[in-house]
């Protein structure tokens, strides 16, 4: 499956928001591309590059460029539906 998303979320193994927010778009039925920081080291550069360096912790998703940091519902919402990333319910 060679298919980009265009939603990734940065993430860690002990990251219990991030499991949390995982589950939660699995429930909306949006696809994503999860990216551990901490065992990638390209992903981690990656995410830094798009922060401008300025990490605060994960999760973060970049949803079609738009940098949502932690797992914030609502505003993870507002730009899933505004991208059209969230199926018709």
């Amino acid at each position: 499956m060679s298919s980009t998303t265009d939603v990734t979320i940065y993430t860690t193994t002990f990251c219990a928001f991030c499991a949390t927010e995982k589950q939660w778009m699995d429930k909306l039925g949006v696809k994503y591309t999860a990216k551990n920081i901490e065992e990638d080291d390209a992903a981690r550069d990656e995410l830094l590059e798009k922060l401008g360096g300025n990490f605060q912790g994960v999760p973060v998703t970049d949803i079609k460029g738009e940098m949502i940091l932690g797992f914030n519902r609502p505003v993870l919402q507002d730009a899933l539906e505004k991208n059209n990333l969230v199926p018709a319910a």
